[in-house]
């Protein structure tokens, strides 16, 4: 079992800033890849945000990767999501990501992925 809290979310007015947070805990072995994902309105396509992998290395989407900026803390088995310049474009449900390694058999390795509950990013005048 893994579970996510997340934290960071709010109103904010365009041109502002956020820093969301998301915290791992439960039964795992590590922690593979992190990330956010967004949902802009009910129905609509979760669309990936940014994540970031054990090594550092990192991936964002088009529209974010020169304002938003994604880091982990390992010891805390955190992810953070420092987002700048926001606009009313990037109002949506935001949701933390996570992909762990519960356990490995030989060379095998057990991973599940696990999803936060989401915390509401609103920017507006």
């Amino acid at each position: 079992q893994v579970q996510l809290v997340e934290s960071g979310g709010g109103l904010v007015q365009p041109g502002g800033s956020l820093r969301l947070s998301c915290a791992a805990s439960g039964s795992f072995v590590s922690i593979n890849t992190m990330g956010w994902y967004r949902q802009a309105a009910p129905g609509k396509q979760r669309e990936l945000v940014a994540v970031i992998k054990s090594d550092g290395s990192t991936n964002y989407d088009y529209f974010v990767k020169d304002r938003f900026t994604i880091s982990r803390d390992d010891a805390k088995n955190t992810v953070y999501m420092q987002m700048n310049s926001l606009t009313p474009e990037d109002t949506a449900v935001y949701y933390c990501y996570v992909e762990v390694t519960t356990g490995t058999k030989g060379w095998t390795r057990f991973k599940k992925d696990a999803w936060g509950q989401g915390t509401l990013v609103t920017v507006s005048s």
